[in-house]
């Protein structure tokens, strides 16, 4: 069950959307069904049968950011054409900025494949997927993919209702490359740089809050999980931050929003705000310098923040934003359903 609190802040905040943001998020729906659909055009039988799912099914759950094996039309499997179709797809999918962050994840695979020669997986930048569940338009229900190791994006559009975008993972493999071509690259050091600002400026007894004296977990919490609940409620509030440091987590929450559309991030950030910024916390685990194993996260009423780079001698992160009610676009579906239900019982009444 989700709680009441959540749909009702959801509610309040569709219905009071301006008819300008209304548009924008119906054409950005629009654009996205009609790249998804010029992609799902351009396939073979095979790669169809490969990559489109019903909506309902449980595949649609099955998500992960490890290399693994996976469901779905790779990009090693597309000839130049249905390529250049995929590659429109996710630009309308990713903000500028999100897609070039996708991008360079992806990379980072090639990079991968220099430094384990000969390796048990399989480094290829092409082992990234696509996957469609349903049929896209603007009046079904039906999702979105695209996945692979260390990336894992999943949009899900309910009629009438609007888009999820959630579980949203990035990872870095290595968190710094330091040597070859890339060497220097930090694919996610924005987010890395404004967690660290942030603790590094607190007083002593703000970090007495915020800092866990635990040992630094060795992965997410949260891992791949279909449905998480909150954690633990620990760290610092956002209200006993001084005004310097509630702009820096904010501008930490509003780093990982802008991976998505303009329309998709502001409205994320809006429902936050909507919910109350005052008892967000924000968590750190582990030492504060460059280089030292460390976490930290940032939970609020709805959403969930996990970061962690700790693996491979501190150079290899894991970053998630997960939705307790929203996650796969559970809250959006019971909306709609609870939305059919009352007008069916309307219209029942009035027989």
């Amino acid at each position: 069950m989700f709680p009441l609190k959540q749909l009702l802040i959801i509610v309040l905040f569709f219905s009071t959307l301006s008819v300008s943001a209304q548009e924008s998020r119906i054409d950005l729906t629009q654009r996205m069904v009609d790249a998804t659909n010029a992609f799902v055009s351009s396939l073979s039988a095979q790669q169809r049968n490969n990559g489109i799912y019903a909506f309902d099914d449980e595949e649609r759950f099955n998500w992960h950011f490890i290399p693994r094996d996976r469901k779905g039309v790779p990009f090693r499997s597309m000839n130049e054409s249905q390529k250049s179709a995929a590659q429109d797809l996710l630009k309308t999918f990713f903000s500028a900025k999100g897609y070039q962050r996708a991008e360079a994840v992806r990379s980072l695979e090639s990079v991968l494949a220099e430094i384990e020669v000969n390796g048990r997986f399989d480094r290829d930048p092409d082992l990234y997927f696509l996957t469609v569940f349903g049929d896209p338009s603007l009046d079904s229900n039906w999702a979105l993919r695209y996945e692979g190791h260390h990336l894992a994006y999943n949009w899900t559009f309910v009629s009438g209702v609007g888009i999820a975008s959630s579980p949203q993972f990035f990872g870095s493999n290595p968190a710094e490359v330091r040597a070859g071509n890339k060497a220097g690259t930090r694919v996610l050091a924005a987010e890395e740089d404004l967690g660290r600002d942030l603790v590094s400026s607190l007083s002593g007894d703000q970090k007495s809050l915020a800092i866990l004296d635990i040992d630094v977990p060795g992965d997410i919490f949260t891992a791949a999980e279909k449905e998480i609940s909150p954690l633990e409620n620990s760290g610092i509030r956002y209200q006993d931050l001084d005004s310097r440091q509630k702009r820096m987590l904010i501008a930490l929450i509003d780093e990982l929003a802008s991976m998505q559309p303009e329309v998709i991030a502001d409205a994320r950030m809006e429902t936050i705000r909507s919910e109350g910024l005052d008892d967000i916390k924000f968590v750190w685990i582990g030492g504060t310098e460059r280089g030292d194993p460390h976490y930290f996260r940032v939970q609020g009423a709805s959403f969930l923040i996990e970061y962690d780079n700790t693996q491979n001698n501190a150079n290899h992160i894991h970053l998630v934003w997960r939705d307790f009610a929203g996650d796969f676009g559970r809250d959006l579906i019971r909306m709609h359903y609870q939305a059919a239900a009352s007008v069916y019982g309307s219209i029942h009444n009035h027989k």
